[in-house]
């Protein structure tokens, strides 16, 4: 027996626009009964990247937001900084950033707290004991709220093949050493021309496994345990970011992400995806792309496995856009591999769905 998953398309008519839908299903989808009085209440989502226009409206927040309170919830919006050196990577420009594309109180209606603080270093480890993990590092707003709403943009990506649910959760709420964790594989090394000396590296080094000697950092490859720290920290960028890992491996990292994410929070997390302006890259590009396919509809469910494979399975269903990034292929049945053809997407639902996070067996309910 599958997991729910309520479906709102986008028509609308009078005395019942998407906003008042959007409610509705909020309704039919049981979210009242994730929240308790006084709940407080994280809305995961993203804020979006200066110059990209695909993030969510935040009038939809709003009303998700509305819909929070009359549940008995105190709501924020959060989300985590990012790894790359974008709009996002402090919580100062991150906030800038987020009040410039209309996620204001005055509009949204809650306050706005970076989830792992000014410059990524407030998190919490949480024990998961899982293949890639024994522990992941999780933003500390995230951590320490009651319950946890996700609200999704779905989208392509160029390392996953799809960003749904899972993307937004274990990678957006990763800190941004646990983003580092995710990316690569391989343990860091000093750039000794472009070291300075100044020792940050060696004052966050968990291991204690930085010395600076001669005025140049070095990192002992025996007591390393590659948590991303020093790469994070350093402000002349001579301990590199690296991204080298396969696809499946990153895909699989985030699912354990996504575990920690919710440890703690049985009953107490839902999920929403807008399946509209399906852009063919990550939302983290400060530019976005002519859809892959017209706008769909938004999703609802308790299941963030089931919610990622009715999102992706809605997407396949469609037919593609002229002149989008599938050229010749818009009747394709898999239109993420013809965007992103290195990438098997199902590799994050089949492995989230092994460690227990949901099933991949639902049943769509329409709401009109």
């Amino acid at each position: 027996m599958g997991s729910d998953v309520f479906f709102m398309d986008m028509r609308a008519k009078g005395g019942s626009g998407l906003l008042t839908k959007l409610e509705h299903m909020l309704d039919r989808a049981g979210f009242r009964e994730l929240i308790e009085a006084n709940d407080l209440t994280a809305v995961k989502l993203h804020f979006g990247e200066r110059g990209n226009l695909a993030y969510i409206r935040p009038q939809y927040i709003r009303r998700i937001v509305n819909k929070l309170k009359e549940y008995g919830a105190k709501p924020f919006l959060t989300d985590a900084n990012t790894l790359y050196a974008g709009s996002r990577s402090n919580a100062v420009d991150h906030l800038e950033t987020a009040v410039e594309n209309g996620f204001d109180f005055a509009i949204v209606g809650a306050p706005l707290i970076i989830a792992d603080g000014i410059n990524g270093k407030d998190y919490v480890n949480v024990p998961v004991n899982l293949t890639h993990f024994k522990e992941v590092k999780i933003g500390s707003a995230a951590v320490n709220a009651d319950a946890i709403i996700a609200v999704t943009h779905f989208k392509g990506h160029e390392a996953t093949g799809f960003g749904g649910t899972l993307k937004n959760l274990g990678m957006g709420l990763g800190s941004r050493a646990g983003k580092q964790m995710q990316h690569s594989d391989l343990l860091p090394n000093v750039d000794q021309e472009k070291c300075i000396g100044c020792s940050r590296c060696a004052k966050y080094c968990p291991a204690l496994a930085i010395e600076v000697i001669n005025k140049k950092a070095r990192i002992s490859q025996e007591k390393c345990i590659g948590c991303g720290e020093c790469t994070v920290t350093c402000t002349s960028r001579s301990i590199a970011i690296n991204w080298k890992t396969t696809a499946d491996v990153i895909q699989e990292k985030i699912a354990e992400y996504t575990a920690g994410v919710l440890q703690g929070k049985e009953n107490k997390a839902g999920f929403i995806t807008f399946v509209t302006q399906v852009s063919p890259d990550c939302d983290c590009c400060n530019w976005n792309d002519l859809p892959v396919v017209g706008d769909i509809g938004i999703l609802a469910s308790k299941d963030p496995i089931a919610i990622d494979q009715a999102a992706v399975d809605l997407v396949n269903q469609a037919r593609g856009s002229a002149g989008s990034r599938l050229g010749e292929d818009v009747e394709s049945h898999d239109k993420f591999r013809v965007i992103h053809p290195a990438v098997d997407w199902s590799v994050q639902l089949v492995y989230g769905e092994k460690i227990g996070l949901g099933s991949r067996d639902y049943n769509l309910i329409k709401v009109g």
